[in-house]
């Protein structure tokens, strides 16, 4: 609201932040206002007039000032509000940082930072870059959107088409990390995967006739219909195999399933209708072994030629394991262990070690999951990386 009413991106949200650090010391020892929202849209405004004014006074403005009418064409919406797809301001910022002016990473890295929310840390995680690369990625594009003097407003339907890859990367990244926390006590940071959504919905509403944004919100809607069965009373992980289906939530397995089967027919066929196509898979099916993995794995390998990278190539040597055999996965995995983006991370060794548990190689599997549990900084994944340890390390190993 801040940045289409004033038209500056960056001292909006200096003005922001300062706001929400005003509520974080004060709500607590004053209580909760009335309207929490609104009383951080008057604080944060009048913080921004604040740095504006002093900014103007420095480079001798005051007398543009005095010459600007407020009651120009820029919209501001009373607090509560009920925006519409036009009118969404979140959904207006996340277009403007992705500005084809930036290029493709820098644009989705400022989008996470600016609409997201989510720290610099947990970006470069998302990349799987150094924390300093991306806070320097970061900095250049603040730097660019403001130097480019574009208005807060949403762009013409032609200029749409240019942003919508990095729109939608944006969505899924924030509805990731929301998903599976990449750090922390929780392994799911719920109101994150919530507004993800939320976006994802007013998208596809601005856009009703575009495939890839119907697919990326029902590949968010069927997995996150999994969420309330993926954690124990006390937040403990619970793996797709372990998890009591009738916990899913059924009704957004049905959306989910429903927007996949309009879109797809429509095309072109894109990353996000075939990995909604696997999610509907796996929660149509009654258990892990009922599962339709041939088809999961077909799906993969479509996904690989469309819109390959190490972590897909991941999922499908899981399903190659499923439906050929854990050696067959095993030899998959090996393609990976040189890639410098996935040889370090967590999740190939939590993968091997899954394979070499169901090859019933106890031993090896042990020693991946300790890997995997010391590569993860989410707490809930490291117990339950540990745990799958300590249980192999407790049963009796078969001597040849």
């Amino acid at each position: 609201m801040l940045s289409r009413r004033f038209g500056d991106f960056a001292t909006a949200e200096d003005a922001v932040q300062e706001a929400l650090l005003g509520a974080a010391t004060q709500w607590p020892t004053e209580g909760l206002p009335a309207n929490p929202r609104g009383w951080l849209i008057q604080v944060g405004y009048r913080r921004m007039i604040e740095l504006v004014r002093g900014e103007q006074a420095r480079r001798r403005r005051e007398d543009l000032v005095a010459r600007r009418d407020p009651d120009d064409q820029r919209y501001t919406p009373a607090p509560d509000e009920e925006l519409t797809a036009e009118r969404d301001d979140t959904l207006v910022l996340l277009f403007l940082c992705c500005h084809p002016a930036l290029a493709p990473t820098s644009a989705v890295a400022l989008t996470l930072r600016a609409v997201g929310g989510l720290s610099t840390a947990e970006i470069a995680r998302a990349f799987l870059v150094p924390e300093a690369t991306m806070a320097q990625r970061i900095s250049r594009a603040k730097q660019r959107i403001r130097a480019s003097g574009l208005p807060f407003r949403m762009p013409e339907l032609a200029e749409r088409a240019d942003r919508l890859i990095a729109v939608r990367q944006v969505l899924y990244l924030v509805f990731t990390e929301g998903h599976t926390s990449s750090t922390g006590p929780d392994l799911r940071r719920v109101d994150l995967a919530a507004e993800a959504i939320r976006l994802t919905r007013a998208l596809h509403t601005l856009l009703p006739n575009d495939s890839e944004s119907a697919g990326l919100l029902a590949l968010m809607l069927l997995t996150e219909a999994r969420g309330p069965a993926r954690t124990g009373p006390s937040g403990e992980l619970i793996s797709l195999a372990d998890q009591d289906r009738g916990r899913w939530d059924a009704t957004a397995i049905a959306e989910g399933i429903a927007l996949v089967t309009r879109a797809l027919p429509r095309g072109p066929v894109g990353p996000y209708q075939v990995q909604a196509a696997i999610a509907a898979l796996h929660d149509e099916a009654p258990s892990t072994e009922q599962t339709d993995w041939p088809q999961i794995l077909a799906l993969y390998e479509v996904l690989e030629r469309i819109a390959g990278s190490p972590v897909v190539a991941l999922n499908r040597a899981v399903a190659t394991a499923m439906v050929h055999g854990p050696a067959a996965g095993l030899a998959a995995l090996d393609a990976l262990t040189h890639d410098p983006q996935l040889s370090g991370h967590h999740r190939l060794a939590a993968a091997r070690a899954h394979l070499h548990e169901m090859a019933g190689d106890q031993a090896q599997a042990i020693a991946d999951y300790r890997i995997a549990a010391a590569r993860t900084s989410s707490r809930p994944e490291q117990l339950y990386l540990t745990m799958r340890a300590a249980r192999l390390a407790a049963q009796p190993v078969d001597l040849p």
